[in-house]
């Protein structure tokens, strides 16, 4: 994701989105540079515009979860819980019967 912001720090700033600044910027916040990563990056962009993908990105609505999403997610997760539980308790069992051979 560094490498993005980097191509776009660059593009907002009015440079060229190139190997050499790429590497310097993503220097200068703290990035070890992988060249076959800005290759890629680049190689992603070209023929893009930026300003209008920008803008056609930020006119996408976001949609909140429904409520019927959210309880799904709530007992899936109701359900994992009772699973684990049960299986702990077989475990347990299972090495109770050890015990007697």
């Amino acid at each position: 994701m560094e490498y993005v912001y980097a191509a776009l720090l660059l593009h907002k700033a009015g440079q060229e989105i190139k190997d050499d600044n790429m590497e310097s910027v993503l220097t200068a916040a703290g990035v070890k540079p992988e060249k076959g990563r800005i290759k890629a990056l680049l190689a992603a962009l070209e023929g893009v515009n930026i300003d209008e993908a920008l803008s056609s990105a930020a006119a996408m609505p976001v949609a909140a979860p429904s409520a019927g999403a959210t309880s799904q997610a709530a007992e899936a997760e109701e359900e994992k819980k009772e699973e684990e539980e049960e299986e702990e308790e077989e475990e347990f069992t299972a090495g109770l019967g050890s015990l007697f051979g």
